[in-house]
């Protein structure tokens, strides 16, 4: 082989990669880095101080970071393009890479509870205030940092305007429409924020009262709180790992873009599979009477041109079919043919 085509292969095959990063879930890659740092900073606290919250919090941090590391993983390589062997492509990828992250948090959520207990039996005396009150501070700010692009992640995943204080509430509706990445990030540092505000307490009750024994509760309460985000996102993506339908609004939208084309009369039956961030279209269309099989084929392949142009529609097979005189999808048609 010529060696300037070795180089140009070898070129091409690292922009390859280099597109598949770039298109990789950012919220998941900057949480990452985040938890890394602030994981760090937690553990050299927690060990100069003895703080039992301060510990759990660090806990929670390390889960955060090896998730979200193994998420962002995962969300590049479901962008890979389908291939001969695998023809729907790779966007389950992302569900299995984020039941390994489900089992990370509930072995450290483990730990971090029976770490709770034992401040609980044997409280400890923690010092260095200021140290633990500064890095926990740090902690909520970035956490709460990374939360808020994650709800902005989920606003822009669902096609929703949001801003403000109203970004919260859109966020928390429309969370089951974001890619699996975008949902572990959410629960993961909402409960990295409440987290690190409840280790935050604790530091301050503890220092500040004879009351020792909120170090322990709070631990057990972070420990619970990370079993809670297991628990959801295992099933998320035990439901994405099955095959789960689109939600109505996403059927809705694309219903509406075959049946605004003008030789659409009506659609027979339509299926549409939500695999990772992506969808599946598969349905008959009825066409309108009278017209040639070559004409039918180019409505066909221009709805189907169209479908594509969405960003989150992988693939899109249609059947045709001549009008059957009977409203098939629609609210005229009571409930919606599948």
């Amino acid at each position: 082989m010529n060696p300037d085509q070795s180089k140009e292969g070898t070129r091409e095959e690292k922009e390859s990669l280099f597109s598949l990063i770039k298109r990789g879930n950012t919220s998941s890659g900057t949480a990452a880095l985040g938890n890394v740092l602030i994981s760090i900073i937690k553990g050299i606290a927690a060990a100069l101080t003895g703080s039992g919250a301060m510990f759990a919090s660090t806990m929670h941090s390390i889960a955060d970071a090896v998730n979200q590391g193994f998420v962002f993983t995962g969300s590049v390589l479901a962008e890979r393009r389908p291939t001969r062997r695998f023809p729907t492509g790779f966007g389950r990828l992302i569900n299995i890479f984020c039941m390994i992250a489900v089992i990370v948090v509930t072995i450290m959520a483990y730990e971090t509870i029976k770490e709770g207990f034992h401040f609980l039996m044997h409280p400890a005396e923690a010092h260095g205030f200021w140290l633990n009150f500064s890095v926990l501070l740090v902690s909520l700010v970035v956490d709460g940092f990374v939360l808020v692009k994650a709800m902005k992640e989920i606003a822009h995943e669902a096609r929703v305007e949001a801003k403000g204080w109203g970004l919260m509430g859109t966020a928390f509706s429309n969370v089951g429409r974001a890619a699996p990445p975008t949902r572990l990030v959410f629960y993961e540092d909402l409960v990295a924020t409440t987290g690190a505000f409840l280790a935050l307490v604790a530091v301050v009750v503890t220092s500040l009262t004879s009351f020792k024994l909120l170090d322990g509760i709070a631990s057990i309460l972070i420990g619970l709180l990370m079993i809670g985000v297991a628990f959801r996102v295992g099933y998320d993506n035990m439901v994405g790992l099955i095959g789960v339908a689109a939600p109505t609004d996403v059927e809705a939208r694309i219903a509406s873009i075959i049946l605004d084309d003008p030789d659409t009369a009506d659609i027979n039956k339509m299926r549409i599979v939500q695999e990772g961030r992506f969808y599946h279209v598969e349905g008959y269309i009825e066409l309108r009477a009278g017209l040639t099989l070559a004409e039918a084929d180019d409505i066909k392949f221009r709805i189907r041109d169209r479908l594509l142009q969405e960003a989150d529609i992988a693939d899109v097979t249609l059947g045709i079919i001549e009008d059957n005189g009977i409203r098939n999808w629609g609210p005229q048609s009571g409930e919606v043919a599948r």
